[in-house]
């Protein structure tokens, strides 16, 4: 059985939103603003983020249009490089970067949820687990729970970050707080641009799911822009108001940002209200998340024979069960053994701009080794965007392995191994199983 067209235009789009807005404007914004100093730095950095981010959706738009089939970067890699490219792109999103992802927001929703109700010590742990298990079998029934499910939780949490604007337009303004911002420097920007683009995270996704949107020469466009668009100004208003309640320096020095930016707004609730908030936001991430990841593995599921288990779509539900599962399995697996929030980040950054780089490259090398493939959109701009992006993707790759190699030097050599083994892996299989099957839409 194959993917049926059910993504509409809005489903589309919400998924996207869904996935880029989860917890990451909340807990990253005062770190940013400490690398950043001022009020203009802080939104100049969210500002540059969001063109980025742009510019790489529409590399991926001409990419998804010409090529609409499960799997997004699989499928590209795949046809620009070698099978081996994809391979190595789908391994590492199953063996890491998803589940790792997905327990990152997980746990984040674990943590607030605490706050709310904490009935034992380790109530924690429960909360994430569970939500990992509540969504993937959400999206294990079938296409349109899944989609329903993203689409509530990305309204709700969108609705929660405007009271949050609502809240810098009516506060009080200009607050300082000891300790805060201080001047610029190559490091601070490094890293506010690995949490800036961390945060902007998921303007991808589409891609994964493009052989389930409904016209898709047209809406996957559409989505990509308007989602990565609109998630932009969202973060710009956000950080407007953080910055209007609390200052630059009280932006920096806050614990937790939201709370203290809605605190003068809802002096009694505020605490409960944007735990509820970043519970909703997370879950949608969560979500969000699971949804598109198992269309990688699937994808790679259906040409490796050793993945084959993963690449069938169920007749019963009409979805990559096999897939789900597996991906859900290992990201509880990495919940039970988990470390924080910014490890999570670093660990995982170095191979995720790897693969950017590769991906932005394979704009120009399809052109120019499939020209025969229709391309409903062309991205706009064509060479400066694709070079922008490229030329921006290996620039966050220099600086998350050099701030990983200073910083986190265990977390990239645990990467580092997880993508090697996946070359030994793929060595491995071709050798004795004698190749694999053509690559999907080939």
């Amino acid at each position: 059985m194959q993917p049926k067209r059910a993504l509409s235009l809005f489903d589309s789009t919400c998924i996207i939103v869904g996935i880029i807005v989860g917890a990451g404007i909340f807990e990253t914004a005062p770190t940013v603003a400490g690398a950043m100093g001022t009020a203009a730095g802080i939104l100049g950095i969210w500002l540059v983020g969001g063109l980025l981010a742009l510019a790489g959706a529409l590399c991926y738009a001409e990419l998804a249009t010409a090529y609409p089939h499960q799997g997004g970067d699989y499928i590209y890699l795949s046809r620009a490089y070698g099978s081996w490219a994809g391979y190595l792109f789908g391994w590492s999103q199953l063996a890491i970067i998803r589940p790792g992802d997905i327990a990152l927001m997980a746990f984040i929703f674990a943590r607030y949820a605490q706050t709310l109700y904490a009935p034992f010590p380790r109530a924690g742990m429960l909360y994430a687990v569970a939500a990992v298990v509540v969504l993937t079998t959400m999206n294990v029934m079938g296409v349109q729970e899944g989609k329903w499910t993203q689409n509530l939780l990305t309204v709700a949490k969108t609705a929660g970050l405007l009271l949050i604007v609502a809240a810098g337009l009516v506060g009080p303004g200009g607050q300082s707080a000891p300790g805060g911002a201080g001047t610029i420097t190559l490091g601070g920007v490094k890293l506010a641009l690995i949490l800036v683009m961390f945060t902007f995270g998921g303007w991808n996704e589409m891609a994964y799911v493009s052989a389930e949107v409904k016209c898709p020469e047209k809406n996957i466009v559409r989505a990509l822009a308007l989602g990565t668009a609109a998630v932009t100004v969202l973060y710009l208003c956000v950080n407007g108001a953080y910055l209007s309640v609390l200052g630059a320096e009280g932006m920096a020095a806050s614990p937790a940002v939201a709370v203290d930016t809605v605190k003068p707004l809802l002096p009694d609730l505020a605490a409960r209200a944007v735990s509820v908030l970043i519970c909703i936001s997370a879950l949608g991430a969560v979500n969000g998340l699971v949804f598109t990841g198992a269309r990688i593995s699937y994808a790679m599921g259906a040409d490796h024979p050793v993945f084959s288990r993963v690449g069938l779509w169920s007749e019963r539900f009409g979805t990559p069960v096999w897939a789900l599962v597996v991906q859900g399995a290992l990201s509880i697996a990495i919940i039970v053994v988990a470390g924080s929030f910014m490890d999570t980040i670093l660990y995982t950054a170095p191979v995720v701009w790897m693969f950017f780089v590769a991906t932005g490259i394979s704009v120009f090398v399809l052109r120019r080794s499939d020209p025969g493939t229709p391309r409903p959109f062309k991205v706009a701009g064509f060479p400066v965007t694709p070079v922008l992006f490229c030329a921006f993707a290996a620039f966050m790759l220099y600086s998350c392995v050099t701030y990983a190699l200073a910083e986190k030097p265990l977390g990239l050599l645990v990467v580092s191994g997880v993508v090697i083994a996946g070359a030994v892996l793929y060595a491995a299989t071709h050798c004795w199983g004698r190749g694999v099957r053509k690559v999907t839409g080939s």
